[in-house]
C-alpha cells in the first residue's frame, strides 16, 4: 500500500486531532498555477473559502496570487494576509451593507453582483462616499457541471446570480446607477469538477453571452470564468496535484477573448486541498457482528465533508505496516453521520495507531466547529 510521507515522531509531540500542511507540496502547486495561467496571461485569484489559514494565506499572496472572497470578513483576512486590494474581487448573493462598505474602504478591484437590489445598494453606499465601485454581473450560464447537488452553483434553479432574461432590465437600469462601473461578467459553475467537458460548454456559453452585450454597444473588460476545477481524492500519492494545463488550455481553445479582454480564475480546492491532511489517533478497534471499526479521536466537527457532501477521502494507517484489513473509520461525534469512510482497506490498526485523512486542505479546517463543545482541530506545518 503506497503511503504518504508524514514525520511520524515529530507528530507524537503534538495532541491529536490536527490538521498538516505539507507546505513543498503547496508551493509546488503554486508555481505551476503561476507557470500554466502567466503563460496565457491570465488572472488567478485564490478562493479564500477553501482555506483560510493565516499562514497560508500569507504564503499564497507572496506567491502574487489576487483573493477572491465571499464575505467582509474573508475581505478583511485578505488584506491582513498581503493580498493586493486591486487584486480582491467580492462575491456573494448576500452582501451585507458592513461588507460592501468595507470593500469600498479598501478599493478592491470589483464585486461580483448576483441582484438588481444590490446593484442599486452597492450604487447607494459607493454615492454616500464619493466613490465609484466596478462591479461584474454573476450571470447563471444554465450549465450543468455534474457534481454533488449541493456544490452545483450555475444552473437558472441556483439562488446565485442573475439569469439572462434579467439582462435587458439590468441593462436599461445602469445609466441611472452613476457610482457603478461595469468592467466585466463572471460566472461559476460549481465545485470539484474533473472532466473537463463543462468548462468547454461553459466557454461555449460565454462566448454567445459575450455576442449579447456586444449586440448592445457594452464593451466588457474583464471576463471571469470562478473556479471548480477538482482533484484526484482517490489517489493524493499518484497524482498530488492538480490538473492544471488541461484546465486552463480549455478556455485557451474555446474562449473566444477579445483583444482588450483578461480573463480571470477564481481557484480554491485545486490549490489547497491536495497540501493538507486530517491527523487523529485510533481510541479503540472495535468488533461489530459484521464489520470491524476503527474509532477515531477526529469527528465531524474537525471534517464535515464525507458527513455533509458524502465526500470521499483516501485513508491511511501513517502507523502500522501490518497486514491490509478491512475497517470502518467512525469518529466520536454522537451522530450516525460521523463517519469517514465504510469498508476501507487499512494496515492492521491497533489503538494508539495514527490515521491520516488525505486532501483536507480545503473546506477541511475551515468548517470546523465545536458541535459536542469539543475543541477545535489543531494545526501543525511541514517547515
Amino acid at each position: 500500500m503506497i503511503k504518504g510521507k508524514f514525520p511520524l515522531e515529530q507528530f507524537k509531540a503534538v495532541e491529536t486531532p490536527f490538521y498538516y500542511y505539507d507546505l513543498s507540496l503547496l508551493k509546488l502547486t503554486l508555481e505551476k498555477v503561476k507557470s500554466l495561467a502567466g503563460g496565457f496571461g491570465y488572472d488567478v485569484h485564490y478562493a479564500v473559502k477553501a482555506n483560510a489559514n493565516k499562514h497560508l494565506l500569507e504564503l499564497i499572496a507572496k506567491e502574487g496570487l489576487g483573493a477572491d472572497c465571499v464575505s467582509g470578513g474573508e475581505v478583511g483576512a485578505a488584506v491582513e494576509a498581503g493580498f493586493s486590494p486591486d487584486k480582491i474581487v467580492f462575491a456573494g448573493v448576500g452582501k451585507a451593507d458592513w461588507e460592501i462598505k468595507l470593500g469600498l474602504e479598501h478599493h478592491i478591484f470589483g464585486f461580483n453582483v448576483e441582484s438588481i437590489p444590490e446593484l442599486e445598494v452597492i450604487n447607494q453606499l459607493a454615492a454616500e462616499r464619493g466613490v465609484t465601485a466596478s462591479v461584474a454581473l454573476r450571470i447563471n450560464p444554465n450549465v450543468d457541471a455534474h457534481t454533488h447537488h449541493y456544490i452545483t452553483t450555475g444552473l437558472n434553479e441556483n439562488k446565485f446570480g442573475f439569469n439572462m432574461e434579467d439582462m435587458d432590465k439590468v441593462i436599461r437600469l445602469l445609466p441611472a446607477l452613476k457610482n457603478v462601473k461595469l468592467i466585466g461578467i463572471h460566472f461559476h459553475i460549481g465545485s470539484q469538477i474533473t472532466d473537463m467537458v463543462p468548462f468547454q460548454n461553459l466557454c461555449v456559453r460565454v462566448n454567445e453571452i459575450q455576442e449579447f452585450f456586444e449586440s448592445k454597444g457594452i464593451r466588457l473588460e474583464h471576463i471571469n470564468v470562478g473556479g471548480g476545477l477538482g482533484i484526484n481524492y482517490e489517489h493524493p500519492n499518484h497524482v498530488p496535484v492538480a490538473d492544471f494545463e488541461s484546465y486552463f488550455k480549455v478556455f485557451n481553445n474555446h474562449l473566444q477573448l477579445k483583444p482588450h479582454q483578461k480573463l480571470h480564475f477564481e481557484l480554491g480546492r485545486a490549490i489547497v486541498a491536495p497540501c493538507g491532511s486530517l491527523i487523529t489517533k485510533t481510541l479503540y478497534v472495535k468488533e461489530g457482528a459484521t464489520k470491524q471499526f476503527v474509532i477515531v479521536d477526529a469527528g465531524m466537527t474537525d471534517l464535515i465533508r464525507p458527513a455533509l457532501y458524502q465526500a470521499y477521502h483516501h485513508i491511511e494507517n501513517i502507523s502500522s505496516e501490518g497486514p491490509l484489513k478491512t475497517y470502518d473509520v467512525v469518529g466520536p461525534i454522537c451522530e450516525s453521520s460521523d463517519t469517514f469512510g465504510t469498508e476501507r482497506t487499512l494496515n492492521e490498526t491497533k489503538r494508539g495507531d495514527y490515521i491520516a485523512l488525505r486532501s483536507a486542505g480545503a473546506y477541511g479546517e475551515i468548517m470546523a466547529s465545536r458541535y459536542n463543545l469539543r475543541q477545535l482541530p489543531g494545526v501543525y506545518y511541514s517547515e
